[in-house]
């Protein structure tokens, strides 16, 4: 059974919630942040990323970072920006991008879930990234970033869903990159009850974004249980916030390679070398996959179709068969000599939101060659996920971003 519990958010007043959301920490630098907050004091980003508000070339991971996040999430709710709600609830958070809606219900995930598994998990994590998150959290006492989650459909959730989509919504708004964020409060004990009674009958959930979010949290929960050993499991820093999204709903783009050289090699060598595990057909434009197993090749500003030969690749096999793996074992590593992705500094990596034209872009600044891939599917990350494994890394992109600010939950 899969745990989900109301809360009482802080959260923006309505004339606030499109001046105080912003986007998750971990899609911009400090630079980029700053810039973003410009004529903005109440941006969220100012408690999650509140180096921004510090002497420049403060290191982000100083004390003195997670002290001043925890004073500029207090000063929202002392200033009347954001207030709590004084009773438990759960929100139903949309976005529409482009066309698409994806539709989730906001509230509180169980640690013990994660820890159990029932929550289950597709990527490795990094300790200094963890570390990082886990100051954060314990310094502002909160959740102030969700962790995105997914779960396989159920048409009474929908039912519930529908009734409160038809009314009036608490927040509406648009942000600068053109997407709908619309939110609506759950606060009919009956409907909180029905909805957690509903989500107890799902057998797992799945993490889709934010694994070191949700490790972090977990973690400080854990730090919280020692602290107080006559804990009953009931108060708030046993249970983290998250978005539970249906998995028909979501989309993942495809999250494109860059490498940063031709590892001594000309091109007609890394073609003949390519040829022996792909069949190549030269394109006159730009190409994006139009299917697994086939991929986009952009070198010496010429573009070409790779479509996977038999023999590459273990159909029976979750992670084997996945694109970013076919690509990584069959080219990146024997190719260009690239045996680790996640520390080798001559590959990089572009999510799909950015377009083909901004690996032609980066070919013709400070790399050589290009691979458009294939999006990964929600089936292979779920597949994966209950088979027990772990993804390569930069193997999915979602979009639209979840953001922050619009909920924030208090582990006491």
């Amino acid at each position: 059974m899969s745990v989900l519990r109301a809360f009482k958010a802080i959260r923006p007043t309505k004339e606030n919630a499109s001046r105080v959301a912003a986007l998750p920490y971990d899609v911009m630098n400090s630079a980029e942040a700053a810039e973003m907050v410009k004529g903005n004091p109440v941006s969220f980003l100012h408690v999650d990323k509140a180096e921004i508000d510090l002497p420049e070339g403060t290191y982000i991971y100083d004390e003195k970072v997670y002290l001043k996040a925890r004073e500029n999430l207090d000063k929202l709710s002392e200033n009347g920006i954001c207030i709590q709600d004084e009773k438990p609830c759960l929100y139903i958070y949309r976005q529409i991008m482009n066309g698409r809606a994806q539709t989730g219900i906001v509230g509180c995930a169980s640690i013990d879930d994660y820890m159990n598994n029932i929550i289950k998990k597709h990527e490795f994590t990094r300790a200094d990234k963890e570390a990082d998150r886990i100051n954060h959290v314990d310094y502002c006492d909160a959740n102030t970033g969700p962790i995105f989650l997914t779960y396989r459909g159920n048409d009474h959730i929908d039912g519930i869903i529908a009734k409160y989509t038809q009314g009036d919504a608490e927040y509406d708004f648009v942000t600068d990159d053109g997407i709908t964020n619309t939110v609506w409060v759950i606060d009919n004990d009956e409907d909180i009850t029905a909805l957690s009674e509903a989500f107890a009958d799902i057998p797992c959930l799945y993490i889709a974004d934010g694994h070191h979010r949700a490790a972090s949290a977990v973690k400080v929960g854990m730090k919280r249980r020692e602290q107080n050993p006559d804990y009953n499991g009931g108060e708030e820093f046993n249970f983290f916030l998250a978005v539970y999204f249906r998995s028909d709903d979501l989309a993942i783009m495809d999250y494109n390679r860059l490498i940063a050289d031709c590892n001594g090699k000309t091109k007609a060598e890394i073609l003949d070398e390519i040829s022996a595990v792909f069949d190549i057909e030269k394109k006159d434009a730009t190409y994006h996959p139009e299917m697994k197993h086939t991929f986009g090749m952009y070198i010496d500003k010429e573009w070409y179709k790779l479509t996977a030969k038999n023999g590459t690749f273990d159909a029976d096999d979750p992670v084997d068969r996945l694109d970013v793996s076919i690509l990584q074992k069959n080219v990146i590593t024997p190719v260009f000599g690239i045996e680790d992705p996640r520390t080798d500094k001559r590959i990089d990596f572009v999510g799909g939101i950015r377009g083909l034209g901004e690996l032609e872009r980066r070919c013709s600044l400070d790399m050589q060659i290009a691979f458009s891939m294939f999006p990964t599917t929600l089936d292979d990350l779920m597949d994966i996920a209950d088979a027990g494994k772990v993804m390569p890394p930069k193997s999915t992109w979602f979009e639209p971003k979840l953001l922050s600010g619009l909920f924030i939950h208090k582990l006491r």
